[in-house]
Formats: C-alpha cells, structure tokens, sequence
C-alpha cells in the first residue's frame, strides 16, 4: 500500500522535481517506509512505499522494467499475482522480486490494456511507456483505492489523494461550492466523480486510461455491474462460501502481520473465521496469532456475539476505549485525511480504530466493508425486495414476505405493505413527464426555503433529476455499489488506515464474488425476515450460529445524538457560534444557533447538520491556512 504522485507537462513543458517531490512528501503517512522520485523531462513520477509484500528493496518504486521500457508507480495490492506470476513465467518471464508490482509490469508488457481483466485486487497505478511517451493508468473495478486528477492546457497530475495535487504548485483548488451545496443542503457525498475542490476530479472506478504527451486523454471502462451475467448453479450457499473462503485466503498474503476488524456483526465474523480457520491450517501458524479490533460503546453493546466469536476463533481482542471529547479532538485530523468531508461521527471512530491496529504492530486489516451494498444488508432492502414482487405481480408473495419480516423486527404489517405500494406508485408517476417537472420544482422550493442557509448558498445549487428510489431491488443494490454509500465509505476506510500506515483489505469486494451476488435472484439476498440470506445459508457451521441467525445487528453506531446535546454540546456551538460562520454569508446564524438549542433540550434531532456545518467550516479553514502557508 502506498502513495503515488504524478505529474505530465505538455507539449515539452518540463516537469518541476521539487513540485513532484512535495507532492510525495505530502502522502508521507501512506508510505513511511521508502521512496523515490522519477523525473524524465515533461514526466515526473513520485512515490511513497508502505512494504507488504517483499520488504527488500527489490520492491522499490518508481520500478523500471528490467528492458528500461516501463516505469510504474503502484498503489495497492493485485492478490492474485501469484497466479499471475505462475503463468507469465510460462510465458518466458524471469523476476527480481517476489512481490505484486514486477508481476504488474510484466502483465501490462505481456497484455497491454487487456492486462485489466485479469487483475484481482485493489489498485490505482500509472505506466509510463518511455519508447511510445505515453502514460496508462486504471483504477480498481470498485474504486477501493483513489486516484485523484486535474488537468489544464499545461499540466496534468494525478494522485493518491487530493492534497498531493494541491501541494504540487500547480493546482490552487478552491472550493467547489456546487459539491458543497449538495451535501450542506442535502447531505450528499460522494456519488459523483467531482470533489470538493474546483478543477480536482477522480478517475472513475473500473476504468483505464491513456494520456499523451500533447495531453491526449482516453479513457474506457473495463468492467461494469450492469454487464454482468446470472449466476448459474444449483447450490449458490455452497458456492458463494467457497469464493469467499478464497477471498480471505488471498488477502491473507502478506509478510506483514494481518489483523481484522470485529464488530459482532455476520460480516466480520464471517471473516475472521475464514481467517482464523487458514491461519490453523498454515503451518507453524497458531490461531491466537490472530488480533480483532473492535469498539463497543455502552450505548451499543455486542459483547455477548463478539465474545461467541473469540471462543470459536481463539483471537486475540483489542477494543477501543475512547469518549466524546477524545473523538472531538480528533475530528480535525480526520478532515485533514480525509479532504472531504465524512458525514458523520463514526468516521472518527474508524480513524482510532485503526490507530488502535497501528499501535499493536499490525500493517494489514481485513474488513466487511462492500458486503451491506453488494448482499442486501441495508433495512431499506426490506422494502425494495417488497417492491420487486409487486411489480411482478407477486401480490401474496409481498404479503407473505411482509408478514414474516414484521414477525420478527416489529411495526405494522398493513402500513409496511402500503409503503411499499406508494413506491410503485410513484415510480410508474415519475415516467411522466409532467410529474416528473412538478417533482423537480418541488425539490428545488424545498431547498430554497431551508432556514438554515441563505440565498448565497441556494444559488449554487444545481437541481438534479433524481427520481425516487428504484422499484428493483437489483437496481437498488447496483446504486448502493456505484453511487452511494459504498464510494463514500470505501473512501473514508482508505483515509483512515492509510493515515496510520495501515492497509485495510476488503474481500467481500472480491469482483469474484460481486459478479456471483448479483448474478442471483433476489431471493437469496433478502429472504423472510433475514437480509444476506445467501451469505447465512453459506456461513452454516461456519460463523457461531448466534451471529449467523440475528436479525438486530446495529451497524456501526455512534451515540452522535446525544454527545451534541450534551459532551460536545460546548465545542460545537463554538464553532457555530465563531465569526467565521457568521461572515461567511451563506448561513443564518440565530436560526442554527437556535435549533442547536432545540436539539440540546430534545426536542429535535439535527445531529447530523450540526455535524456538516461543522466539518465544512473545519474543513474551510484548513484550506485557508494552506493557502497563506503557501504564500
């Protein structure tokens, strides 16, 4: 896992080395262990090393190819390179090293561009081809590892993260305020390929591209959920196991110590079983070896299944003890990370979390992130599963399937049936286009009567076509991985692990996997009462059976609510109640002032937008001291 920093001058315009280098050194924390600087007169490649695989220095970037061709500069891991190496040495290729980044360079000399599909991993990397002067690069297929761009008719760059394009000298991003009136007023982060900063955009996941030295830019898409086939076989239960347990087994790889991240949900568990279960039969590998790093809050108590699962496992637990005020103090640096904002408080408990993993040696982190979006975790699948037998005409199906979910999670049966037919509704009305006009300006009062803010801010705003949610459940699930949440929580994981030197491995997202999932009918993601139904059939004598058969896993929670109504109430007005938020001239101060009061005495809940207004303003100042650091 690293940092990669690239800059391309075009047309002969030589690349600056000391602008490559402070953009390397600006993503010191994700690569603390080497570096290096490539420049060759209008290419500039800088890099920073956090050693997984082959800890010698034969694992050192930028690497050049053993022909002198190629140069690469490489962030992430391709798990199945030993395959991959196997078969390019069948093909006649020798190699220096035993890790994953000479395999990538052979792969793109033997394959070109059609190297992509064969790549099982998390990457985000850029080949400069020295003989054709021309640059190739991808992202991975889901967007784990970022990669950053922005580009003028003198300058492209491309980076791990944004700060790296902004500490270059060649881009002086300000603020993107159609991005920031889409999250202050709505909350939205993350489902575009736009940032926060004006002229900064992030190449999209499942995608490769060229770029010429005259600044000739083509990009393509090498895999997509909607092409994917239906999944054939008679036991997808026993299927879908098997490419997981192959999914762990393969991010296992590492010469580093490999932790994973516990919170007592089907997920985790599934995960560090598989592990644990491989780690016993490594040789001369005990299971104990194995550490889970877990926070519980009093608030959100899952000691009983976390402890079913140590027993099983025989790990070891770390967990997390921390407070509000030890998180408040933190929010700062997360932002910093993350150069956007996060949404919520549970962000600054991952950031710890991963402090936590740092602080007992571990370099690698296995985590269920993908597994909500991909298998049908979300409570909202409910209703799209509800709604996808009414549109089918399934109406006793719905029912049924209604019934046994308010048997075992509660509400009312007739009200949950009504929902999901207003649904139906209004996705058969929005394909009118009058209704869909009315939808749109509706929308667009709704936002300009928001007391919150004034007309400086609402001005900004670019109403979209958003039509409510998708009557499918595969549609529904397909949004979830390429718009939202999952980008947005991919990116926050990256930030918060990479800032402690930490890589974060995810094998639900193993593409293998994916393709299966949602090659399968929608019964074996939402079943009865039970979401991931394919996922709990799998786990059978796998996972302890008190995680695999609970309906009340909470998430991720944070008690956000109550810390602004009470431990953090003081620092949060500060920040409201602070001269910059009353110049700023986009806010109305007395009126926030005074629903922070209401929500102090509970009589609202606006945790969440207190939080946003926050972070934005946080996040704002930071940028303003980089600006008069530079200057």
């Amino acid at each position: 896992m690293c940092g990669i920093a690239v800059a391309i001058g075009l047309h002969g315009r030589p690349v600056e080395r000391a602008a490559v280098e402070r953009m390397a050194k600006s993503l010191l924390h994700r690569g603390p262990d080497d570096g290096g600087i490539y420049v060759d007169g209008a290419v500039g490649m800088g890099f920073r090393r956090l050693s997984i695989l082959d800890l010698s220095e034969a694992g050192h970037q930028p690497m050049i190819s053993q022909d002198g061709q190629y140069v690469l500069v490489f962030n992430g891991e391709i798990f199945n390179y030993v395959e991959l190496r196997d078969e390019l040495r069948q093909l006649g290729y020798q190699f220096r090293s035993s890790g994953d980044s000479e395999v990538l360079l052979a792969a793109y000399r033997e394959w070109g561009r059609d190297c992509l599909p064969k790549l099982n991993g998390m990457w985000a990397f850029v080949i400069y081809d020295r003989r054709q002067r021309r640059l190739f690069g991808s992202r991975d297929r889901f967007g784990v590892k970022p990669l950053f761009y922005s580009r003028d008719n003198t300058v492209i760059q491309f980076a791990s993260e944004i700060k790296a394009l902004r500490a270059s000298g060649y881009q002086r991003a300000g603020i993107n305020w159609r991005m920031a009136s889409r999250f202050l007023l709505e909350g939205r982060l993350d489902s575009h390929h736009e940032t926060f900063y004006e002229g900064i955009e992030q190449v999209p996941p499942g995608s490769g591209f060229e770029v010429g030295l005259d600044g000739a830019w083509h990009q393509w898409s090498f895999w997509s959920l909607d092409a994917l086939p239906q999944t054939a076989t008679t036991d997808p239960a026993a299927a879908f196991a098997d490419l997981f347990e192959d999914s762990v087994r393969i991010r296992m790889r590492s010469d580093v110590p490999v932790g994973v991240c516990l919170s007592g949900g089907l997920d985790s568990t599934a995960i560090i079983c598989a592990a644990a279960r491989q780690r016993h039969e490594s040789a001369g590998v005990q299971p104990e070896s194995l550490q889970a790093f877990c926070y519980m809050a009093k608030e959100f108590d899952e000691s009983k299944y976390i402890a079913d699962t140590l027993l099983q496992t025989h790990a070891q637990l770390r967990q997390l003890e921390t407070s509000p005020a030890e998180l408040w103090n933190d929010v700062r640096k997360v932002l910093w990370f993350q150069d956007e904002p996060v949404h919520t408080m549970t962000a600054v408990v991952g950031y710890q979390l991963m402090r936590l993993a740092a602080s007992h040696g571990i370099r690698v982190v296995l985590n269920g992130q993908g597994a909500d979006e991909t298998i049908g975790g979300y409570s909202s699948y409910f209703q799209d599963y509800w709604v996808s037998l009414l549109q089918q005409g399934r109406v006793n199906a719905a029912w049924q399937a209604v019934k046994s979910y308010t048997q075992a999670h509660g509400g009312n049966a007739r009200a949950r049936m009504t929902a999901a037919a207003s649904r139906c509704i209004s996705w058969e009305m929005y394909k009118i286009a009058g209704y869909r006009t009315w939808a749109q300006a509706r929308r667009q009062a709704r936002i300009r009567q928001n007391s919150w803010f004034s007309g400086d801010l609402t001005r900004h705003f670019i109403s979209e076509d958003i039509p409510p949610s998708s009557a499918a459940l595969s549609a529904a699930l397909n949004q979830s991985v390429v718009s939202a949440p999952l980008p947005l929580y991919l990116r926050i994981e990256d930030r918060n692990s990479m800032a402690h030197s930490v890589e974060a491995r995810l094998p639900f997202l193993d593409y293998r996997l994916v393709s299966f999932v949602c090659g399968l009918p929608d019964e074996w993601k939402v079943r009865g009462p039970w979401n991931k139904y394919v996922l709990r059939e799998g786990m059978k004598g796998r996972i302890p059976e008190s995680v695999r058969s609970r309906v009340d896993k909470m998430g991720f929670p944070t008690a956000s609510k109550k810390w602004f109504a009470h431990d953090l109430y003081e620092p949060l007005r500060d920040t409201l109640a602070s001269q910059t938020v009353r110049e700023r001239g986009i806010y109305n101060a007395k009126v926030i002032l005074a629903d922070l009061e209401r929500h102090r005495k509970g009589e609202a809940d606006f945790a969440n937008r207190l939080f946003h207004i926050t972070e934005f303003e946080l996040l704002s100042d930071i940028l303003r001291q980089e600006h008069v650091h530079v200057a």
